[in-house]
């Protein structure tokens, strides 16, 4: 599960955050809610998301976090997005990359009365890397952009957290995963795993 993420005003961060703001979506998105573009990320934020343009070359977008439904939809699972009629169509040509600097997890706890509660809320980010590339679908609603993180299973330094982590590319794949052209299965196996995680407040 991923429902929150953190973004630095690091120099990568900053070239993305610049293109997203020479998109014309940006003053669209502004006539009813704020864009953005550094700190801490929840659901229904606006924020840069990376995705393909017409013309199937990379650009940056704002985009809102978030499918609408009877329920608001943050997350997609790797492993049937391309059989459910909700995530379908965008796993086979509407794929995006969502920067971050790390994302955030809480530790998932279960008492001796079985009830489940949230334990520490913890940092992660792929090891030897300062940014964290995670992979997401989107699609339009109401005119302007929306999008999902997808997720799997969790690699095994923070199984102990919870049962899923975010899809997340190493960078040099990120202009290959947007490809509308391109078979996102053929992808997975690339996917990081090993993590590294700090205990936040």
């Amino acid at each position: 599960m991923c429902c929150r993420y953190w973004t630095d005003e690091s120099p990568e961060l900053r070239e993305i955050v610049e293109e997203m703001n020479r998109s014309p979506l940006v003053r669209k998105w502004q006539s009813t809610t704020a864009v953005k573009t550094y700190g801490e990320i929840r659901p229904t934020d606006v924020a840069p998301v990376i995705a393909p343009n017409r013309s199937g070359a990379r650009a940056v977008y704002p985009m809102k976090w978030g499918y609408s439904g009877r329920t608001l939809l943050l997350n997609a699972r790797t492993e049937t997005a391309a059989e459910k009629p909700t995530f379908r169509e965008d796993w086979a040509k509407h794929r995006c990359i969502v920067p971050a600097s790390w994302y955030f997890e809480w530790e998932h706890l279960t008492g001796q009365d079985g009830k489940k509660r949230n334990g520490d809320k913890y940092m992660i980010q792929p090891k030897d890397s300062t940014m964290t590339w995670l992979c997401g679908l989107y699609r339009i609603e109401n005119g302007l952009p929306v999008f999902v993180v997808l997720t799997r299973e969790p690699g095994d330094e923070i199984r102990f957290l919870h049962d899923r982590m975010p899809l997340i590319m190493p960078e040099k794949l990120v202009n290959e995963w947007i490809r509308p052209d391109r078979k996102p299965e053929e992808l997975l196996p690339y996917a990081l795993t090993e993590m590294v995680f700090e205990k936040t407040g």
